[in-house]
């Protein structure tokens, strides 16, 4: 199996997103300790770490503007204390931030009343978390079927939608047992399930595969990836692994010190990082995983229009095809949606990026 979204596989690589706009944050602050409000007023976006401990206060998120689009699998990933999970925290409202504005379909969060924040959570967020947090007490059904019990909705209609969830989840037959009778991933199942239960539009997921072993967690990220591509959610998935970024996102926003030091795809962070921070973050990131073949492509030959040996589309990641294309020793033609070609990557292009002979990666200053 190979490690291509297919999130991003309707899409050309060079292809601007023209999605709506479903969640922003702009400016948005989130600092603990007395007289937050006073130091972002007086200091702002000029304070630096060694400001804010100086003033005995903790700069969690500072600063962050960012626009996810309706659909998008949208990574928040950095080291332990980055400032990626209380920002999560923001956009949910989970938390309150210091100061900024925080819009969902155009709408200002931090202006909802209490009543009308209740009412979004129940019907417009789904939540995962790490920590499962199942209802020991209840079986599989009554826990998937729990947040719709919240929102009043009569005994027949939440068990029948939570049976659909279970079956989606790949769950069907244990409806009936209890999570101590679950291994870990299909608890996880489990709260994947009771999350989409109320077929939210935005769907947090903060870490919600770090505590499983490496082969389920790799289970459940291609089991995300199939159910993204059936439902189409709006996704902020928050973690620190990057191979699991990569895997999973439409774009990647890397944060450190409570702010975002770059937003990109994939591809744009490993191929042109913005600092030395971000060149490090994925300095072992093996490009053919990254690199589509848009990037690598050139004018097709006569070679490749008439005899070529495969064809590929531009956001096809190298890795997916390199295998191919080194073994037939023939061009690949990259072809669009209409079948055009639009260039050719070659065995030795692919050869080249495999050995790391390629073109050094440019860093920002």
């Amino acid at each position: 199996m190979n490690d291509i979204s297919p999130l991003r596989a309707h899409a050309g690589a060079m292809a601007p997103d023209t999605r709506p706009v479903k969640l922003a944050c702009r400016s948005v602050w989130k600092v603990f300790g007395e007289g937050a409000v006073d130091f972002i007023s007086s200091r702002g976006a000029t304070a630096t770490t060694e400001d804010f401990a100086a003033a005995k206060l903790v700069g969690a998120v500072r600063n962050v503007s960012v626009e996810i689009r309706e659909g998008e699998n949208f990574i928040v990933m950095g080291l332990s204390g980055s400032g990626k999970s209380t920002l999560v925290r923001c956009l949910s409202r989970l938390i309150e931030p210091t100061s900024g504005r925080i819009d969902l379909d155009g709408k200002d969060l931090l202006q909802a009343s209490d009543r009308e924040l209740i009412e979004i959570r129940r019907h417009k967020m789904g939540m995962v978390f790490q920590h499962f947090a199942l209802l020991p007490h209840l079986t599989v059904l009554g826990n998937v079927a729990f947040p719709l019990s919240v929102q009043g909705v009569e005994r027949k209609e939440r068990e029948a939608r939570a049976r659909e969830v279970i079956e989606l989840v790949g769950l069907k037959g244990r409806e009936q047992f209890y999570p101590r009778e679950l291994s870990g991933g299909q608890q996880q199942r489990v709260g994947i399930a009771r999350s989409l239960a109320v077929k939210p539009e935005v769907w947090f997921l903060d870490e919600p595969f770090s505590a499983l072993d490496p082969l389920i967690r790799r289970e459940m990220q291609v089991e995300l990836l199939r159910l993204q591509s059936v439902l189409k959610k709006t996704v902020v998935f928050i973690t620190h692994d990057f191979d699991e970024a990569i895997r999973l996102a439409d774009r990647i926003a890397i944060m450190k010190d409570g702010q975002i030091i770059q937003i990109g795809t994939p591809e744009d962070l490993v191929l042109h990082p913005a600092t030395s921070y971000v060149a490090e973050f994925t300095r072992d990131v093996q490009r053919s995983k990254v690199m589509s073949a848009a990037r690598l492509m050139t004018p097709a030959t006569a070679t490749a229009l008439a005899d070529h040996g495969g064809q590929v589309r531009p956001s096809d990641k190298v890795a997916s095809f390199a295998a191919q294309i080194v073994s037939s020793r023939k061009p690949f033609g990259v072809v669009d949606d209409a079948g055009r070609m639009l260039g050719e990557v070659t065995p030795e292009a692919v050869i080249n990026l495999l050995a790391g002979c390629d073109q050094p990666r440019e860093v920002g200053p």
